[in-house]
């Protein structure tokens, strides 16, 4: 046995100490990660002060990309949040329109409330409104609160700034830009599929309606005096996207020279763009909804409170990801990988599917997934890292079960058994998986 299938071996191991650690010992996913990658070093041989470093490195390497874009999406969606913004955009999707256009109104402002916000600040955000809905149009609280987990989820699991596909861009040096953009074409019939379609098709499990007295029927709390106008809530949250595709094709057609260059290089940025966001967002929707700075400080302050424990657990994956590269594995998954008939893009998904099955988190199996399949698109420069991340993504969604938050979550303020949550919640994330990998290979035909 050579030393790279030995320290393979080993990798192999601490992959699975770290799968057990989690759900087996309930252990946080930060400190089992951490485990993992010294245990790794160790075996390996790199010693105390390699095995250290080498976790430092990834760790601070990963965050260096990741950690001002979550912020910053984060104090967004705060923002977007406390002024009444998204409720406004709500409204206006929904509005007075007849029943059946209800799922896919409410999935399509769903998803859009859903880029600057992570998926649990969205989804408590935007249930008091499927109750509202639920209870004014007599419908069963699935038929609205399906599509609006789809729209929400869809962005959440599919599109950067989110923690896990902006892990994922960092992993594979792929341009924010362009990765957004073949993600919005990506989501567009996810959304479709999972949101309206598919709640059209689970209704036969839906069972009983619930009391929609019971739970969480109060509004989302606004602390503005009064809501912006749509057309500014709207852009607020449009901006990023837009400035980064706009950027993103730009460098790609300008001169490295020109003043163009330079201003589409600036647009490309993803910090700069949402930062230019989040300026809008407190002067713009700030004023408009009566706010003063102090009130605008403390959104801001509470945006950034559930921003810690997700940097952490991104930049421990990463140190995970660098003590497998440091250690040769790297190589040697290369050259195995060679002698497999499987696309790079097809293993993407199938390695971070199983992770998500196994570890119940869409932004550790990315992040995991990210670091094993990283040197064998590095073989491969014909292969998009763009779609390399959709790739990697759309498996880290598949088949949430019980060791996931989310399923919790959705079951809980749905007030759904475990079998419903499965039939519904279980069913759309994983078919939400399928349609991502099949836009992927879609548009590997043309890219």
């Amino acid at each position: 046995m050579t030393t790279g299938q030995l320290h393979l071996i080993f990798a192999a191991v601490a992959i699975v100490l770290v799968v057990v650690a989690i759900v087996k010992l309930k252990m946080n996913p930060f400190l089992a990660l951490l485990l993992g990658a010294v245990l790794l070093g160790f075996a390996s041989g790199l010693g105390v002060e390699g095995t250290v470093d080498a976790f430092e490195s990834g760790f601070g390497g990963t965050l260096s990309d990741t950690a001002p874009v979550i912020g910053l999406g984060s104090l967004l969606g705060a923002i977007i949040t406390g002024t009444g913004g998204a409720n406004r955009i709500a409204d206006a999707f929904v509005g007075k329109r007849p029943v059946r256009w209800i799922p896919i109104s409410i999935g399509v402002a769903a998803l859009i409330i859903g880029l600057p916000n992570i998926f649990d600040v969205s989804f408590v955000m935007l249930v008091p409104l499927a109750y509202a809905l639920a209870r004014r149009t007599g419908s069963h609280l699935l038929f609205i609160g399906m599509p609006l987990a789809a729209g929400l989820y869809t962005a959440h699991g599919l599109l950067p700034p989110h923690p896990a596909p902006t892990a994922a861009v960092s992993a594979y040096h792929a341009s924010f830009g362009l990765t957004l953009a073949f993600g919005l074409i990506i989501a567009v019939p996810t959304l479709i599929l999972c949101g309206p379609a598919l709640t059209r098709f689970t209704r036969r499990w839906f069972g009983p309606p619930p009391d929609l007295d019971a739970g969480p029927a109060a509004g989302a709390e606004e602390k503005g005096e009064r809501r912006p106008p749509l057309w500014l809530a709207l852009g607020v949250v449009l901006l990023p996207p837009v400035l980064l595709v706009i950027g993103a094709f730009g460098v790609d057609n300008t001169s490295g020279h020109g003043v163009a260059h330079t201003i589409f290089s600036f647009c490309d940025d993803p910090v700069v763009a949402l930062l230019l966001s989040v300026l809008v967002a407190m002067f713009g929707l700030g004023r408009t909804s009566g706010m003063g700075a102090a009130q605008l400080q403390g959104i801001a302050t509470s945006g950034l409170e559930t921003v810690g424990p997700v940097l952490l657990i991104v930049g421990a994956g990463g140190g995970l990801a660098k003590m497998l590269s440091k250690t040769g594995v790297s190589a040697v998954i290369v050259d195995f990988a060679q002698g497999w008939h499987i696309p790079a893009l097809v293993l993407a998904w199938v390695v971070a599917a199983l992770l998500r099955i196994c570890l119940g988190s869409a932004t550790v199996s990315t992040v995991t997934a990210a670091g094993i399949v990283a040197p064998i698109a590095a073989a491969n420069p014909a292969l998009s890292p763009e779609l390399l991340v959709l790739a990697t993504a759309s498996g880290s969604v598949m088949l949430s079960h019980v060791n996931d938050s989310g399923f919790w979550l959705f079951k809980e303020y749905f007030q759904l058994s475990v079998k419903q949550t499965f039939r519904t919640w279980t069913l759309m994330l994983s078919l939400q998986s399928v349609i991502g990998l099949a836009g992927v290979l879609v548009l590997s035909l043309f890219v």
